[in-house]
């Protein structure tokens, strides 16, 4: 049978893509795929029973384990900050297209469609692995050019809840929760506090802060624990009870966002090449990559520290535009890899009223040491080096420079 495998949320975009598939594309047999990267569970089960009735057969993939392993702890050993936010949106996308492609390889499908219109990133992100695949790609909204009018009455034609259209658009997963459209389209206009869900108003927040010891193993958190006023052990070794990647991340959103840390309100570089207005929160990926940066600091070395924090945006901005296949994709990760082989240790973060700062760090790796310390008592070894010191800025002033 010609068949169609159609990435599937539930929302409006996607769901008129099943009818339209048989009847605009001759398609025969629809299959929808739901992948779950940590997204609310109401919109799960909205996905299934949607998919379940509207389609010949619908897929639910449970992915959020690997989403959180591996998408979420990569980019935090690669410190993934896109013009400045936290990436959450994009790096699910990769994830959730390679999982539709296994689904469709299974089925022997003929076609790998989406619901993305013609205005975002998505689509780009999508298509970036689906085309990989040589089958056929879909984009029945984007290819019919259908606005948001003609599809809620082309829904109700077909018996499809279209669903009264809520004030802003909202896109949720493990890591990162977005908010756009409506009035935050305009820039100049602040968010409401009833756009906000992760997190409290840094004013509502709790008077007295929290501290936590945040463990990682090789760039990779993997315990935290309430801390205490005593120092870190010297060992700096994680403490604190492993749970796994998941979990970690769900309660440190929790806490974080309980605490009011999290929260981003940006103008936004799309790749197509317009800006737009994007609010974020990520409280867990603020409290993680705040501690991983700090441990880094202290077990790398200057030039490693140098040449990664060059290749980090290169690494961003290829997550960001979907081109997770590119060759350089997978170089620049093998020399992220290879510099956290020695980033273990323990964080402690303080958390008050939407700061996120830390206040002490340990690791077994640590690069300081006594002789870089405030005791060095041998001043006459450093003689022949302050005599080198500057000394081509001082000839350049001699002769005119």
């Amino acid at each position: 049978m010609k068949t169609a495998v159609l990435a599937y949320s539930g929302g409006l975009d996607t769901s008129v893509c099943i009818p339209l598939l048989r009847e605009q594309y001759g398609f025969e047999r629809v299959v929808t795929v739901t992948v779950d990267v940590g997204v609310p569970p109401a919109e799960v089960r909205r996905a299934e029973a949607r998919g379940r009735k509207l389609a010949d057969r619908h897929v639910t993939v449970d992915a959020r384990r690997e989403f959180a392993r591996d998408c979420c702890f990569r980019l935090i050993q690669a410190n993934g900050s896109y013009e400045g936010y936290v990436i959450g949106t994009s790096i699910a996308r990769a994830l959730i297209a390679r999982h539709v492609v296994r689904v469709a390889r299974r089925m022997g499908a003929n076609a790998l469609a989406h619901g993305c219109t013609g205005k975002g990133n998505d689509q780009l992100r999508f298509e970036a692995v689906f085309r990989a695949t040589g089958l056929r790609v879909v984009a029945p909204v984007r290819e019919l050019n259908l606005v948001r009018s003609e599809e809620i009455a082309y829904a109700r034609k077909h018996g499809i809840q279209a669903g009264a259209d809520s004030r802003f658009s909202v896109d949720e997963n493990l890591w990162n929760r977005s908010i756009e459209g409506g009035e935050l389209e305009d820039p100049g206009v602040e968010v409401p506090e009833e756009a906000y869900a992760w997190t409290v108003s840094p004013g509502r927040a709790p008077a007295r802060p929290r501290a936590l010891d945040i463990g990682f193993r090789r760039g990779v958190p993997v315990s935290f624990a309430t801390a205490g006023r005593r120092p870190l052990g010297d060992g700096g070794q994680p403490r604190g009870r492993s749970r796994p990647p998941e979990a970690l991340i769900a309660s440190l959103n929790r806490i974080a966002g309980a605490h009011g840390v999290g929260r981003s309100d940006l103008m936004e570089d799309r790749v197509l090449g317009y800006k737009a207005r994007e609010n974020y929160e990520h409280p867990a990926a603020t409290v993680l990559l705040t501690a991983h940066r700090d441990l880094e600091g202290l077990v790398l070395t200057r030039h490693e520290l140098r040449i990664k924090g060059l290749l980090e945006p290169l690494w961003a901005e290829l997550v960001y535009a979907g081109l997770t296949l590119d060759p350089a994709y997978d170089a620049l990760n093998a020399f992220i890899e290879r510099t956290q082989e020695r980033v273990t240790g323990t964080v402690r973060v303080r958390l008050h009223r939407g700061t996120c700062r830390v206040v002490a760090r340990r690791s077994p790796h640590g690069l300081t040491s006594a002789a870089g310390s405030f005791e060095t008592r041998d001043p006459g070894s450093l003689e022949g080096l302050l005599q080198l010191h500057g000394l081509q800025g001082r000839l350049a002033r001699r002769r005119g420079g």
